[in-house]
């Protein structure tokens, strides 16, 4: 790195491996998968935080695969739009080239190309909701719920916690 913002100096960044008298191109190597894995960490939080990939309490492992599914195909939406949108900077953010932008920022320019798109679908049909539940009702069936491993018992109050000898 040859410059960073402000007049901050790089700082060396130390890696460590296990292995022994490794060539310089193996070195290189290990620099580039740390680069990578550093991407990857970013594009899971960008998932996390800003595309909601872990906000639904989905309760089957289907539905999480396909909600992964659409994660996925919101964010291949976002980098294959980068050149569509306009950089919608906060104050604070540098201006970015067109084709540099990440995908929080097409996101927040996402809304002003959707009117420009075409949609294979009528517009929605005014209607009323249907009938649902009945008011004071209770659920028929309880939704399943699904084993996640081993769950340690603890004490239900103090006092057995002290009878214990904890």
């Amino acid at each position: 790195m040859e410059r960073l913002p402000g007049d901050a100096h790089p700082r060396p960044v130390w890696l460590w491996s296990s292995a022994l008298s490794l060539s310089a191109a193996r070195i290189d190597l290990l620099w580039q998968a740390f680069l990578r894995r550093f991407d990857l960490e970013h594009t899971f939080r960008l998932w996390k935080q800003t595309l909601g990939w872990t906000a639904p309490k989905i309760r089957s492992p289907e539905a999480a695969d396909r909600w992964t599914w659409l994660i996925i195909a919101a964010y291949t939406q976002l980098r294959l739009a980068r050149h569509l949108v306009e950089d919608l900077r906060r104050p604070w953010e540098r201006p970015a080239l067109p084709g540099r932008l990440t995908p929080a920022r097409v996101r927040r320019g996402f809304r002003n190309i959707r009117p420009a798109t075409s949609c294979p679908a009528r517009a929605p049909k005014p209607g009323k909701p249907g009938p649902g539940r009945p008011p004071g009702s209770h659920n028929q069936r309880r939704a399943p719920r699904y084993d996640l491993g081993k769950v340690n018992k603890r004490p239900k109050s103090l006092a057995a916690k002290r009878d214990l000898g904890g």
